[in-house]
């Protein structure tokens, strides 16, 4: 059974450990085991830098344990731009030429839900000011050209993993899918 590191911002959620339960028994339905940063705990009494530092590695060898990495792509703290620790994660693995997937409901191109005014050459910018990229991606570019980027949430990212593998373990020789 492949492994997939459940990146994403849903760490920070109030119900994270709960959540976190129910991404893995996503991935469990769909043949595969989910690595949830928050299934260890860190050591109780450690400083903050020092239970920030147990935090990265630990996640880091989660991320060298996964086959693969699913991450969640939604706006984080303000629109057009996903969690940065969650970005981060995706770039270590695609470092390590690991598959990364990703999701979002975020609808829209990246300047359609950034752009809040124009520049005096016409280019378009964000609320401080910055031009706004204008590639028609709903992400970032190098989110967007390193991800296979799924619209929708987890389920439907797990539905086209699964689907994706089942097609790379038949090489053409099985059945389409039933529905």
């Amino acid at each position: 059974m492949k492994t997939i590191y459940l990146a994403g911002f849903d760490v920070f959620r109030k119900d994270a450990i709960a959540h976190g339960e129910t991404l893995k028994a996503l991935c469990a339905r769909h043949g595969f085991h989910g690595l949830y940063p928050l299934d260890k705990a860190a050591p109780a009494g450690l400083p903050g830098p020092d239970t920030a530092r147990w935090i990265y590695e630990a996640n880091l060898n989660l991320l060298r344990r996964a086959d693969m990495v699913m991450a969640n792509l939604d706006d984080f703290r303000g629109p057009g731009e996903p969690d940065s620790g969650t970005a981060f994660e995706v770039g270590f693995a695609i470092a390590l030429q690991k598959p990364v997937w990703g999701y979002s409901s975020d609808p829209g191109t990246l300047l359609e839900r950034v752009a809040v005014a124009q520049g005096a050459n016409g280019e378009a910018l964000d609320a401080r000011g910055f031009v706004v990229e204008d590639f028609g991606l709903g992400k970032n570019l190098m989110l967007a050209c390193s991800v296979k980027l799924v619209e929708g949430g987890a389920q439907a990212c797990l539905a086209a993993m699964a689907e994706a593998e089942r097609r790379r373990s038949c090489r053409g020789a099985c059945a389409p899918a039933e529905d």
